[in-house]
């Protein structure tokens, strides 16, 4: 079978706009939120003792590593989906079990960023935690900071 131009051109066309939509969300629902960040909000705004300092330190080394090989895992499947639409050149089984490959390790990344936002939120006290709470309400919500 034969492939007009065109086709390849759309094939080649759906496959970068699939890494770019991955790419997209893993920014728009894994980056930092806000202007300097969650991590940053915690540091800076939370006043924090010696102990919490040191466990959030503690805790962000290691999800920093975590993230990596998670991201890298998105990488991978969004390659895998590029791959499928150059095989198939259409919405067909490869396709279709690739996305869903992307979608697993997009939930897996998402699971692990809400899993330590729960961390960093275990090592407040309790005003902290309010005041952490609305900062992470703020950032999911996009709502514009008090």
């Amino acid at each position: 079978m034969r492939f007009s131009r065109y086709q390849i051109l759309a094939a080649i066309l759906l496959a970068a706009l699939a890494g770019i939509l991955g790419a997209l969300a893993a920014d728009r629902w894994f980056a930092s939120p806000g202007p300097s960040g969650l991590h940053d909000f915690v540091h800076e705004q939370l006043e924090l003792t010696a102990d919490q300092d040191d466990r959030l330190d503690r805790l962000e080394e290691r999800y920093a590593i975590e993230n990596a090989q998670l991201e890298l895992a998105v990488r991978h499947a969004n390659a895998g989906l590029a791959a499928a639409m150059d095989r198939e050149h259409e919405y067909g089984p490869e396709v279709s079990a690739a996305i869903d490959q992307v979608h697993i390790s997009l939930g897996e990344l998402q699971k692990s960023t809400v899993r330590h936002v729960f961390g960093m939120r275990e090592i407040l006290d309790e005003n902290q935690q309010r005041e952490f709470d609305r900062q992470v309400a703020r950032s999911l919500t996009g709502s514009p900071p008090e």
